[in-house]
């Protein structure tokens, strides 16, 4: 079966986020990634898959495809079996208990995808952003979740308003902050990573007062700073060992 024209121009119109947000619809590509969306609780729209796919779903779900029509449609450089349309779940309520990450105008689609793999690995339930942090259900941070998008509630909101307002302690990361390895730190509290490149916002600086630092261990001293996923994952670390 080949794909209709309407189907293509669904399929090219979910790259844009205004579109999956005015369809509720996201693509999810690959065996792994496919199949953890199929095996939770979100709803599949459509599955393009070629013949040696395996699912078990209603036929009218699926569409039968060749591998010249898969990389028609993929994002992929080396597409694997399957392209899938998702529904966009409604939003849960945010529950203020447990360690939540805040993550403000983080831009990078790779570094987001990481992020909810890593707040999958720690336990990590909740993910707030700010508005201006690229969206969840981007093609990308799809692909680099990895299948953890479905166990990781994420919510987009005024990061200000939440963090004016919440009664749970927060942290950011910062260089000039204590060290991480000497602070004690409360398994429930809000860690909030900042920008790639200009770090967490004055605003949002302003409604923290615990700053919490990786200190170098390099000899030189010279280097900048570390990719917020990377930082996100020592910091982490460091709370999570408060649980055990």
């Amino acid at each position: 079966m080949s794909i209709s024209k309407n189907q293509l121009k669904l399929i090219t119109s979910l790259s844009q986020k205004k579109y999956r947000q005015k369809h509720k619809l996201f693509i999810a590509e690959g065996i792994k990634v496919v199949n953890e969306l199929l095996n939770s609780s979100f709803e599949v729209a459509t599955i393009f898959c070629t013949d040696d796919f395996d699912c078990n779903l209603s036929d009218e779900k699926i569409v039968r495809i060749l591998e010249t029509d898969l990389k028609k449609i993929s994002n992929l450089k080396t597409p694997n079996k399957v392209l899938g349309i998702f529904k966009i779940p409604k939003e849960k309520q945010l529950a203020n208990k447990g360690l939540i990450i805040a993550l403000d105008a983080i831009n990078d689609p790779g570094n987001l995808g990481t992020i909810i793999r890593l707040c999958d690995w720690f336990g990590v339930t909740q993910l707030v952003c700010s508005k201006d942090t690229v969206d969840c259900y981007n093609a990308k941070v799809v692909q680099a979740s990895m299948g953890s998008l479905t166990r990781i509630s994420i919510y987009y909101l005024e990061l200000k308003t939440y963090l004016a307002t919440t009664k749970l302690p927060t942290f950011i990361a910062d260089m000039s902050g204590n060290n991480v390895y000497k602070t004690i730190l409360p398994a429930e509290s809000v860690l909030i990573m900042g920008n790639e490149a200009n770090g967490v916002s004055k605003e949002v600086r302003k409604l923290v007062s615990n700053k919490i630092s990786i200190p170098r261990f390099g000899k030189s001293q010279e280097t900048e700073s570390l990719n917020v996923a990377t930082a996100t994952a020592i910091l982490l670390s460091e709370f999570s060992r408060f649980k055990v």
